[in-house]
């Protein structure tokens, strides 16, 4: 396999924040097993082994959770001397980091700057918008301890990533929200659509984004970007570079923007594999990293139910003039036979779309 990526849940849904809207959290509400504990080291070493003998171009290793860093900086120093121990000459690495921040400090920011690791930083915007979701088990506000953890890092030449959820709340607030983030001197940032609850009526929440208000946003955000860009301030918007890179003619790395749904391999800490995030539930367990057939490859797993269902798209994506640019979106924002967010995307490409097609034009 030339490439392989996975993410790996060192310390499964354990977490020292209590967010409101926390989508694994309820994941794991749905299955029979909460919490698989913190990974132990034959697992870690084992999903190392595995993944660099797949591996004949590259390997990404990506950590999320839960919260990943309760798994201690010892644990990491541990998967950096796996990783020495079973590279093969020649074989790329990247590792990533999701991460709420608060548990940071200098020591973690070495690290992480030692090992060229990418961090994302979930992060909700200005103070009060980051506070009303994203509280710790004591109910204490965390944004003072995230946004100083995060200039710790700055200062330690890390590579940082904002990743912002986007509830209904913050979304009407996403001028102040992209325009703070710049002012702090982030210049990269991820803005994720919230996700309600499986099973649930979508949008019921007072956190809930619905269509209408993710479409204004999606243009508000799309304004500010597009000036930016052409004043030479380059911001990188995840969601705008992909559907650039569409335009462009390339594949978006986004999988929501596929088409359809492809491996993730999401490890959670007893070594179990899924096949995405958003889907860390006993029904979609493909394997354990302990099963001796278990290898990190794509292709025998097509004809699983997952992938198969995973490969429809919305009753009116076949005649739709934006099918080529949103590709469905993901498969969690279904209702019925039609994404949640359908509206909003025809809405935002009818509005943006000239002044994609100049970007991608004139972008190198």
């Amino acid at each position: 396999m030339k490439h392989v990526q996975l993410m790996i849940k060192p310390a499964s849904s354990n977490c020292n924040l209590r967010c409101s809207y926390c989508f694994y959290e309820d994941e794991c509400k749905n299955r029979e097993v909460h919490s698989y504990g913190f990974m132990k080291d034959e697992v870690l070493e084992a999903v190392v082994r595995k993944a660099l003998e797949a591996a004949e171009i590259s390997c990404t290793f990506g950590f999320q959770g839960g919260e990943p860093t309760l798994a201690g900086l010892d644990f990491y120093r541990k998967f950096i001397a796996y990783t020495k121990q079973y590279k093969k000459p020649g074989t790329r690495l990247q590792f990533c980091l999701q991460t709420n921040g608060t548990l940071l400090d200098e020591e973690w920011a070495d690290f992480l700057q030692e090992n060229h690791f990418l961090v994302g930083i979930s992060l909700d915007g200005t103070r009060e918008i980051h506070d009303r979701n994203r509280r710790d088990g004591k109910g204490k506000e965390t944004f003072g301890r995230i946004l100083k953890n995060a200039k710790i890092l700055q200062k330690k030449g890390v590579e940082v990533n904002i990743l912002c959820v986007l509830t209904r709340q913050s979304a009407k607030k996403i001028t102040s929200i992209y325009q703070y983030l710049k002012k702090e001197g982030f210049y990269y940032h991820q803005y994720i659509p919230c996700l309600d609850p499986l099973g649930e009526k979508q949008g019921q929440h007072p956190w809930s984004l619905t269509p209408e208000v993710y479409q204004r946003a999606l243009q508000d955000l799309f304004d500010l970007w597009f000036e930016d860009i052409r004043s030479g301030a380059m911001v990188s918007v995840r969601e705008f570079d992909n559907w650039l890179c569409v335009l462009k003619g390339y594949q978006p790395e986004a999988c929501a923007q596929t088409g359809r749904c492809s491996m993730q391999n999401i490890v959670e800490a007893n070594g179990d594999i899924f096949p995405c995030d958003f889907y860390v539930l006993d029904e979609h367990r493909i394997g354990n990293i302990a099963d001796e057939e278990f290898q990190f490859f794509e292709g025998v797993l097509k004809e699983k139910p997952f992938f198969q269902e995973g490969m429809k798209r919305g009753a009116g994506c076949k005649d739709c003039k934006w099918y080529p640019l949103c590709r469905g979106g993901c498969k969690r924002d279904y209702a019925e036979e039609e994404n949640y967010f359908c509206p909003a995307y025809k809405g935002f490409f009818t509005y943006a779309i000239e002044r994609m097609e100049w970007l991608a034009k004139v972008m190198r």
